[in-house]
């Protein structure tokens, strides 16, 4: 700025600045411009026709001077520095209780990388706020028109780099009120704060601050709130600090720019709006962050260029809505220290005692009190009447306020005094052994440390380190700490509430579905509902609604306490631990996706099964949930139906373990809910035989595939097999996939030899033979716990091998010395404990089966694979004997064939010799079809013949030619 348009107002000032640079300096240099530049922002903003209020985020400072300023001002048009497109939700903040705030939403883009996805903006509002009297004066004020002028939702994703993926880089927050944004990106009024850290530093040391919260609390808050600095004052000292941040921001380009952009776009939607309705600059108010209103762009002010020219919003469909907010979301949102915004609180309540300034509150406004519409008139028209002339030509103001000490008033004194007694009550409420002499130390204590800190009254950062100086000992007796505690006795962590009109339809429709309940869903914290189905089968429906919202919202919303939900399976009683007004925000973000929760889950579902990175598994659980909470048919065949097009894609076996589990429970349900089994099933039965034989090689060499996963495989194609061989597909197929695996992994080795127990290429005495080689090599016995790890995952697709690995333990347990077995048998514990546990039940029960129950049968116990073996001559003997004792000893069971095959001989008697061989000739030559395809298996050429013909009997023959059979017929035909 310079020549004519600068003003004589400052004058003075301007001489104090160019001797303080002339001293620190040594003459003329660049502290000396920054000096007075400063002074030329304060001139330019102050003579501007159009009256610019600068603001603070969540200032109580500026909300009572906000508040001050409508009251006497009664502008007709208030410009916010807020995103224009968030206006229509203003009007639903009379149905929430503050803080809350406005976001907008959209979970698919058009126009943003897809990795951005989904987009949020949160701009949050308290009541301690400047934005919010400007608010609630042009909605509770007829005539007046707010306009909201800054940047849409979708600029600020289209501008601002940080917005890429600043969240990402951001450290979780410890406490959960603080996630109450998510990873939403922050707007504010007033993003006032220091950008270059050498001067943060500086105002910190010198201030005797810890944090920047604590610094401007001290230098800003205090000198303009109370009751001292005029309107005037005010502008002036907001305009300073405003252009001193703006000054000496560091060179970041993109940022200046962005912000350089925010203040084009706000002044050309004001000069729009102006010449569209005619509007006098003289009649209305503009807000906006101090930062902003020392801007030295071309088209700041009334009279400004009309260059600039905004980009047209991308494709995105943006959602709007209001989600709760709370004290400790907007701290960690926006770097504020912990505390801050509930001490600013504090402040406001002591600013509108001291200054009696009547603030703004939206007519019917959750939690607050009814005003008088009386006293409210006449506080009105009191102030009307007291409306100043216009202050554009007001002079220099800061020389008075940068040289005025503060003053400690008998305001601030009782309420230190207060604060000393509430915080030992609350000490000793939680476990301190607090006493009146503490609270007298406390309040001495912070006299004490405003003094050495150069403060002339206590502020409550200093009031908090005396208290804990004073009252917290060695340990901390309960859960919260004295910090903690006067955090709290501050005005703690206000959590805000969206009210029931101001809901999206799903969560109304929520809400409506879970009345039978009779629970008070928006109060915050836990609640217990009770279900029983059996006498109140209306209640069922608020099951399904319970059992969806635990598949959408976060873990804690509804969490099932008593009653489980699976395939073919319900609860007729059900206990839950609702908390829907702890996670009203995640609710709220739920109606930005449809209408109804139905309807959020199918796209849910749709989303994750067409998604890019989903893989087989994905699919089949997305087929799971739709038949388990939709109960839907159409859907679950559709997704079924693309998951055999993404089995016939991959080339991995990761997810092989759950899609076996999956497909398991998918047919067991199918075949015991359904009279045929759905296509899809069936075809995707048929592809992955073919699919897993195919990879089946190539895992078994893989060194990336576990062994856990070639399980899985080997038991999707062994308990499978029966269905998929009914289906056309080719056993040969397995037998050549097996005998092509070739591993090298000790682990894999052992579940191929599984493999080919079951297939019959292998018996079990050869493999228990390999077991033996295994222990009788010492270069093999270190790897044995691996090979066991093998035998144990090889449970999956051979159950029926439970007793061999049983064995193959045992026997390692009994022949190794202890000097090899206790060296690997940490491995062997920690192998089975981290690859096989859900198999270890199994093996215990087979253990359990096979070995004594009682300590004392242990040593008399032989092993059953060490008894002794029976001779082939002696089991046939045996056997033959043993049939022919069977069946007089029950001839019941001979009786009722006899009958069923129409013989009527009845038994033979001992006296009759003959009686069986004839019975059996007369059997034979009676059935002669079945003797001829006995014969025909045997290899026997001959032809049955009459015996009058002198020819051989073809019986006598085929018993000659096979002895063992004879024997075998005889025993069968001896009891008649």
């Amino acid at each position: 700025m310079s020549g004519p348009q600068v003003s004589t107002s400052f004058a003075a000032l301007r001489g104090q600045l160019q001797e303080a640079a002339a001293a620190f300096a040594g003459g003329p240099d660049a502290l000396e411009g920054i000096l007075l530049g400063l002074v030329d922002d304060v001139d330019r903003a102050v003579r501007e026709p159009l009256e610019i209020f600068p603001v603070c985020h969540h200032s109580p400072a500026s909300a009572t001077a906000m508040a001050r300023r409508l009251r006497e001002k009664q502008p007709k048009v208030v410009y916010l520095e807020l995103c224009e497109d968030m206006a229509p939700l203003l009007t639903e903040l009379r149905n929430c209780r503050l803080p809350v705030a406005v976001q907008a939403f959209a979970g698919d883009v058009d126009g943003f990388p897809q990795e951005w996805a989904p987009l949020s903006v949160v701009a949050p509002i308290t009541e301690a706020s400047a934005e919010y009297q400007a608010i609630a004066y042009a909605l509770d004020t007829p005539g007046v028109e707010l306009v909201l002028v800054d940047r849409s939702a979708d600029h600020v994703f289209q501008w601002d780099s940080r917005g890429e993926r600043a969240a990402e880089d951001a450290e979780a927050p410890e406490e959960p009120e603080a996630a109450l944004h998510g990873e939403a990106v922050g707007v504010e009024i007033g993003d006032l704060r220091p950008r270059f850290a050498e001067l943060e530093e500086h105002l910190l040391r010198h201030g005797k601050v810890r944090h920047w919260s604590e610094w401007w609390h001290q230098y800003v808050e205090v000198p303009l709130g109370d009751g001292a600095a005029d309107h005037d004052t005010y502008r002036q000292v907001m305009f300073l600090i405003g252009s001193l941040f703006r000054r000496l921001a560091p060179g970041d380009g993109a940022r200046v720019r962005v912000d350089e952009d925010r203040e084009r776009y706000m002044w050309t939607r004001m000069r729009e709006h102006m010449d569209a309705t005619g509007t006098d600059p003289a009649d209305a108010l503009y807000v906006c962050g101090a930062f902003h209103a020392a801007s030295r762009v071309a088209e700041f002010g009334v009279d400004g260029s009309d260059t600039f020219t905004i980009s047209p919003r991308s494709g995105t469909t943006w959602q709007y809505g209001l989600i709760p907010s709370s004290h400790a979301a907007i701290e960690a949102q926006f770097g504020l220290a912990a505390g801050s915004v509930s001490i600013a609180a504090t402040e406001w309540a002591k600013n509108l005692k001291r200054t009696r300034v009547q603030p703004y509150r939206l007519t019917g406004q959750t939690g607050g009190k009814k005003r008088p519409a009386k006293k409210a008139a006449t506080a009105q028209r009191a102030d009307v009447s007291s409306v100043p002339a216009a202050d554009s030509a007001a002079g220099d103001r800061l020389s008075g306020l940068l040289r005025r000490p503060p003053v400690i008033d008998t305001l601030d004194e009782a309420e230190l005094l207060g604060w000393s007694v509430d915080i030992v009550r609350a000490a000793r409420r939680n476990g301190y052994l607090a006493s009146t002499a503490d609270a007298i130390a406390v309040f001495e204590t912070s006299i004490l440390l405003a003094g050495m800190r150069d403060r002339a009254k206590p502020t409550p950062y200093d009031f908090q380190d005396a208290a804990v100086t004073c009252i917290e000992k060695d340990v901390v007796p309960g859960r919260r700490d004295v910090r903690r505690l006067v955090e709290i006795m501050m005005g703690g962590d206000r959590i805000g509430q969206v009210g029931y009109e101001a809901l999206p339809p799903l969560a109304r429709d929520v809400h409506d579905r879970l009345a039978p309940l009779g629970l008070k869903l928006q109060q915050r914290g836990v609640q217990r509902a009770l279900l029983d189905m059996a006498s109140r089968p209306e209640l069922q429906a608020c099951s399904d609604v319970l059992w969806m919202l635990r598949r959408l919202m976060p873990h804690g919303a509804a969490r099932p306490i008593m009653g489980e939900r699976k395939l073919g399976e319900r609860s007729i009683q059900e206990s839950w631990d609702v908390a829907l007004g702890t996670h009203q925000r995640a609710l709220i973000e739920l109606g930005y996706e449809g209408v109804s929760i139905e309807q959020v889950l199918e796209q849910r579902l749709r989303r994750d099964a067409y998604g890019p990175r989903a893989t087989t598994a994905t699919v089949l659980a997305a087929v799971e949930d739709a038949t388990l909470y939709l109960g839907s048919r159409r859907l679950a065949d559709e997704l079924g139906t693309h998951a055999l097009k993404v089995l016939a894609t991959e080339r991995s076996v990761d997810g092989a373990p759950q899609v076996l589990r999956r497909v398991r429970a998918l047919l067991a349900y199918y075949r015991t809910s359904e009279p045929v089994l759905p296509a899809w099933i069936e075809s995707f039965v048929k592809t992955g035989y073919a699919h897993y034989c195919t990879l089946l090689p190539t895992a078994f060499r893989d060194e990336d595939a576990t062994v856990g996963q070639v399980a899985a495989m080997l038991g999707f194609l062994f308990s499978m097999e029966s269905l998929a061989l009914s289906l056309g597909c080719d056993r040969a197929q397995l037998e050549l996939a097996v005998a092509q695996s070739h591993p090298e992994d000790p682990s894999k080795t052992a579940l191929l030899w599984a493999s080919q127990v079951q297939l019959g290429t292998l018996s079990r005495a050869e493999l228990r033979a390999r077991c033996d080689e295994l222990l009788d090599n010492p270069l093999v016995v270190p790897s044995y716990p691996r090979y066991l790890s093998g035998f144990v995952h090889a449970l999956e697709p051979v159950p029926g091998l439970a007793d061999v690995v049983v064995e193959a333990v045992s026997n390692a347990f009994g022949r190794l010395p202890d000097s090899v077995l206790l060296p690997w048998l940490p491995l062997l514990i920690t192998t089975l404990r981290s690859g096989a546990a859900d198999l270890a039940p199994l093996l215990i029960r087979e253990a359990g089966r096979i070995f004594p129950g009682r300590l004392e049968a242990l040593d008399a116990w032989v092993p059953p694979w060490r008894a002794p073996v029976a001779t082939s001559g002696a089991v046939r003997a045996d056997a033959g004997r043993r049939g022919a004792e069977l069946l007089p000893a029950h001839p019941a069971a001979c009786d009722a064939l006899a009958d069923l095959l129409g013989c009527t001989e009845g038994w033979a008697r001992p006296g009759d010799p003959v009686g069986a061989a004839r019975s059996g000739v007369e059997l034979l030559a009676a059935h002669p079809a079945t003797c001829d395809a006995v014969a025909e298996l045997l290899g026997c050429d001959g032809e049955w013949a009459a015996r009058a013909g002198g020819t051989r009997s073809p019986g006598a023959s085929l018993t000659s030619r096979h002895p063992a059979t004879s024997v075998a017929l005889e025993a069968l035909l001896a009891g008649g």
